[in-house]
């Protein structure tokens, strides 16, 4: 909207009264947020294969196979304070988990958790194994109850595959303290059989909460992605037929596509013109978007749409600030490679991600040649997430580092690994910048940063990175890092 503008020029008349130079962050991947506010189809798609339909009436009912479920998800099978069925372990069990038949959401018990806090790793789970099909997508619900649970953001849900690898991370935002809330969350199986869920708080303090009445199902059509790159295949299990869409069955899409797993699928609707029977069984492979952590939604990168509308973006931030340093926001890109518009292309992820960077170089410098531009090091990082099995990507980010452009300025921010990461790409011949401070209650943080960019050839800078808007420190920040 005009007003939007109205008020960037205010912004930029203020910084220009201030001699304060605006530089851009843009262009995110991984947080795809300005992608899909111009089409929600645009995320990184997940496979589901071959998902069961039968028809009936003038519709397709989708079947899960087999019926999966919880054993014993309200609690009510235990021996004192020890779960009997079910449960591959819950952590200490009469001294951190106890059967509560007091408090409950439903039936006769919850399982209760507290006095984590004296424990190291402030550990409160309970974990079950489930048998799924690959490539299939299931929804997982529960309910907690918390009192004083510290510190915020410790109750989590994780779900990992046989091997480790963390198919669906979700920190549902629980407050400290609430009544009996419903959470409800979804994954894809990949190419798993197995599916580990846990559940509970990871490094709690103090409080206590309760988990009850876990169950999950698998579903189908839920989030689906209808663009070039997600196509949708309906065949006869029998005959091998494949069916058209708006000719055999009505065109199918989420009108609530948000990612989560909050609302029911979109019906499959069969026309009566068309080729399909009644009672016919039907297979249906498609992708579906999700959310992971605190709603991170990927786009992809192999769409060419998504080029075009960051051409428009440069566009209209050359028009309206014409900057000379950009920040490419290339941080945590947590899905890709699996739809068909990456597969097509028979390259590496490190290939995808590397091209990607490097078309998105080449749309500011269509603005502006003569900018400098900045990129989040992680990616391209094999001491960060530069690596195989990474969250929901098929593919490798390994060698990614091969393919962008030699003047991008690396910004590093992974401080533990800050000495390995200069290194890394000061011997490549980058230069190099660190993201510092990261809302911490002292300097220390810049401070080690600066005894390493010290020792660095081509570091040639350092930012006070806030994401909490702590400004509290900016004035000692700004003393430490004069002269260096």
């Amino acid at each position: 909207p005009r007003d939007y503008f109205k008020r960037l020029e205010r912004v930029k008349q203020a910084c220009n009264h201030y001699n304060i130079e605006i530089i851009p962050i843009i262009f995110s991947v991984g947080y795809g947020g300005s992608i899909l506010a111009c089409d929600k189809n645009l995320a990184a798609g997940i496979p589901v294969k071959d998902a069961l339909f039968v028809v009936k009436d003038d519709r397709a009912n989708f079947v899960a196979e087999p019926d999966v479920n919880i054993v014993n998800g309200g609690f009510e099978e235990y021996d004192g304070d020890r779960l009997t069925a079910g449960y591959k372990f819950h952590d200490r069990p009469g001294e951190i988990s106890f059967i509560d038949t007091g408090v409950f959401k439903s039936g006769k018990a919850s399982l209760r958790f507290e006095n984590f806090g004296k424990y190291e790793h402030g550990h409160a789970r309970v974990m079950q194994e489930i048998k799924v099909r690959p490539h299939r997508c299931y929804r997982l619900s529960f309910w907690v109850k918390t009192d004083q649970l510290e510190p915020k953001g410790s109750f989590r849900i994780t779900i990992l595959s046989s091997d480790g690898r963390n198919l669906a991370p979700l920190d549902p935002r629980v407050s400290s303290t609430t009544g009996w809330r419903q959470v409800v969350m979804g994954f894809n199986s990949l190419d798993c059989d197995l599916a580990r869920v846990y559940i509970g708080a990871w490094g709690g303090k103090s409080g206590r909460f309760w988990i009850d009445n876990i169950q999950i199902e698998e579903v189908g059509l839920l989030n689906v992605l209808r663009r070039p790159g997600t196509p949708l295949k309906v065949r006869s299990e029998n005959t091998g037929t494949i069916y058209t869409e708006s000719k055999d069955f009505a065109e199918i899409k989420d009108p609530r596509l948000n990612f989560r797993f909050d609302h029911e699928p979109p019906l499959m609707k069969i026309l009566p013109a068309g080729r399909i029977k009644n009672g016919e069984r039907l297979r249906v492979s498609y992708y579906h978007g999700i959310a992971i952590n605190r709603g991170q939604v990927s786009a992809c990168m192999s769409e060419p749409e998504v080029y075009e509308i960051w051409k428009k973006q440069a566009d209209l931030i050359h028009k309206h600030l014409a900057p000379d340093k950009y920040l490419l926001s290339m941080d945590e890109i947590r899905a890709g490679g699996t739809c068909m518009a990456c597969k097509k292309r028979n390259i590496t992820m490190a290939q995808i991600l590397g091209d990607c960077v490097t078309k998105q170089v080449e749309i500011i410098r269509g603005v502006n040649p003569g900018s400098e531009v900045l990129i989040w090091s992680d990616m391209l990082d094999p001491n960060h997430n530069a690596h195989d099995n990474y969250y929901l990507v098929e593919g490798d980010f390994t060698d990614s580092w091969k393919y962008i452009p030699k003047d991008l300025i690396i910004l590093c921010w992974y401080y533990n690994k800050r000495k390995e990461s200069l290194k890394f790409f000061s011997s490549l011949g980058f230069r190099t910048f660190a993201g510092a401070y990261y809302d911490g209650d002292t300097l220390e943080n810049p401070t080690g940063w600066l005894s390493v960019m010290e020792q660095t050839p081509r570091a040639c800078g350092i930012m006070y990175t806030t994401w909490q808007n702590k400004y509290k420190l900016l004035a000692p920040f700004g003393d430490l890092v004069t002269g260096r």
